[in-house]
């Protein structure tokens, strides 16, 4: 299998088609910070949430679903299928709250719930932790997916890769703003989307499949099923420790733990990076909500289909690692996991086709890269080096550093990819960094105690807790499963956390949540007297800003939680009760 003359040419366009948006949109991100990281709020539901299903759709998760299918099978998705809970919660409660605040990046958020040196001191470390560490390894488990998929496509090196995607990704992102990202997602999410739907078609359609029929008459009926529930028999024909090991894996772990307690990008408990960017970025409040509830349906509902069907196929084609390796004898043994079964099944695609799917996979790898690379730069830039380093420079001199800093964070993660070995690894590594710190972004808008030390602590021990667990697997040949990392870190993290949230001195009344909840008027809202009584502060008492969803008082907006307090709302909509009622 080898690129002929009319796969080249169908790359070649597609490059073009990705670049186009950055250099259209060139000259109006060079106008500010906010053209350049927010588009200037002004972008609607559709563009918003096809950007956010974009920046999800990455070149490693293909690789990621079919490396799922290949172990455990269809239910084995619920691992990542359980964040639609978190996910439907920032639809219907904090899509509107983080829209009506009216920031620039959602790490403002801190010196406004929390007040002092901790809010400042929260704020710049997790500019640095997501903006800089955590967002390079996202990436560089990105790139690795890359590597693969051209190594087996065309049989380039993984330095070859790395370093062509360091000089298109860096381009593109430092060039467009978040305009060119918006619009660039747009086209790649079609070109990704089509791409997958084709590899899926031919997947079924090789010989040794023989279509739809032959997949159902050759898969094991186990790894079909939509939930975990087996007898132990079947549980051994999936890999997995007896049967109720795999319900507690698949199913309950992720439903009753993980999706709350765990932060993971594109599905934080109560929102968060990219997917705060975005709502941000909207229009207002019902463009941000119908987004991301866009983003959850296409997310979860509609595109990892073809990735499962293409995974069930390469069950049959490459039954094993041996058949992966006899197959590409010149990739690095080191890289050959399930992951890799994806690309490996695109070899049999016609000329052409061919072209076509490396072109979507291109656009899915930039899509997801520029993306992630536009908001470390935003967190590097606007919440540490203008908050504590270069307060008063001009517009010019942010942006220069904005593109400066985008061009290194894709050298620093490019470095990363020699660390990791398969996407699943990836996601473990990721979910157990975030795993207990989840529970604090749900509560920090209900619980009065919360406290700047609470976050630092929860940032701080699962960072620790999940590295020494990574290290300890490496010597062991991992001795700790997935299962029980994720369990040791949220439990760790979680008594860290709540002893710092006691033993540290609580936010002052007007940053801080209501300490109680208040009663509810008979129109269902949530609201005490003050609320009933008309008496919410109308005047902005920390930014002179106003919401462009009908509250007067943005900052005050920030301030609101739905456990109770008085309106601020000023229109007909739904009203959001603040935090404090007017000494």
């Amino acid at each position: 299998m080898h690129f002929e003359n009319v796969d080249w040419v169908v790359l070649g366009i597609s490059v073009v088609v990705i670049f186009a948006p950055a250099l259209f949109f060139a000259r109006r991100a060079s106008r500010d910070t906010t053209e350049f990281f927010a588009s200037g709020r002004s972008a609607p539901w559709w563009l918003v949430g096809t950007s956010m299903v974009a920046t999800t759709f990455a070149t490693d998760t293909p690789g990621f679903v079919t490396q799922v299918v290949r172990e455990q099978g269809i239910f084995g998705n619920w691992i990542w299928w359980a964040f639609l809970f978190s996910g439907m919660a920032t639809v219907f409660i904090y899509a509107r709250l983080w829209r009506r605040a009216g920031l620039l990046t959602d790490l403002e958020f801190y010196e406004i719930r929390y007040s002092g040196r901790p809010a400042a001191l929260v704020r710049g470390f997790r500019a640095v932790y997501l903006g800089l560490i955590f967002n390079c390894f996202i990436m560089a488990n990105v790139t690795l997916a890359a590597v693969k998929i051209a190594g087996v496509l065309l049989g380039v090196p993984a330095w070859k890769t790395i370093a062509v995607a360091i000089v298109l990704c860096s381009a593109i992102s430092a060039v467009s703003g978040l305009w060119g990202v918006l619009v660039s997602d747009l086209i790649q999410f079609g070109l990704a989307l089509t791409g997958s739907v084709a590899a899926a078609y031919y997947a079924l359609a090789h010989p040794a499949v023989g279509g739809l029929d032959g997949l159902i008459r050759q898969i094991e009926p186990v790894r079909l099923r939509m939930l975990p529930i087996l007898t132990g028999a079947e549980a051994a024909q999936v890999e997995y420790k007896g049967a109720f090991g795999l319900l507690a894996g698949i199913l309950l772990i992720p439903v009753l733990l993980q999706w709350w307690s765990t932060w993971y990008p594109g599905a934080e408990p109560g929102g968060g990076t990219y997917i705060a960017q975005r709502i941000l970025a909207s229009k207002d409040e019902r463009h941000a909500a119908g987004a991301t509830l866009w983003f959850n349906v296409a997310h979860y509902a509609l595109r990892p289909w073809p990735w499962i069907l293409v995974g069930l196929a390469s069950i049959i084609v490459f039954p094993g690692p041996q058949a992966l390796q006899a197959a590409f004898p010149g990739m690095d043994p080191r890289l050959i996991k399930g992951d890799m079964a994806y690309p490996a099944m695109l070899t049999f695609l016609p000329a052409g086709v061919l072209g076509l799917v490396a072109a979507s996979l291109l656009a899915a790898y930039v899509s997801t890269m520029s993306t992630q690379l536009n908001l470390g730069a935003s967190y590097l830039v606007n919440d540490f080096y203008r908050r504590f380093i270069k307060p008063s420079a001009d517009q010019k001199h942010y942006l220069l550093v904005s593109r400066l800093l985008t061009i290194l964070l894709m050298v620093f993660s490019g470095l990363l990819v020699f660390v990791l070995e398969s996407a699943k690894e990836g996601f473990s590594v990721i979910l157990t960094i975030g795993a207990g710190t989840g529970l604090i972004y749900l509560l920090r808008w209900f619980w009065w105690r919360i406290n700047a030390w609470s976050e630092i602590a929860a940032m701080v021990s699962s960072f620790l807790v999940s590295m020494a667990i990574l290290l300890y697997n490496k010597q062991t040949d991992g001795a700790i499963d997935g299962d029980a990392a994720l369990i040791c870190t949220v439990a760790v993290t979680s008594i860290v956390w709540i002893i710092a949230t006691l033993f540290t001195r609580p936010e002052s009344r007007e940053n801080a949540p209501p300490r109680s909840s208040g009663t509810r008027s008979r129109r269902g809202r949530a609201g005490g007297r003050s609320a009933r009584r008309g008496n919410c502060p109308r005047r902005p008492t920390v930014w002179p800003a106003a919401s462009p969803a009908g509250c007067s008082d943005a900052p005050q907006c920030i301030r609101c939680s739905l456990a109770a307090g008085a309106c601020c709302s000023s229109g007909p909509r739904r009203a959001l009760p603040c935090w404090r009622s007017p000494s």
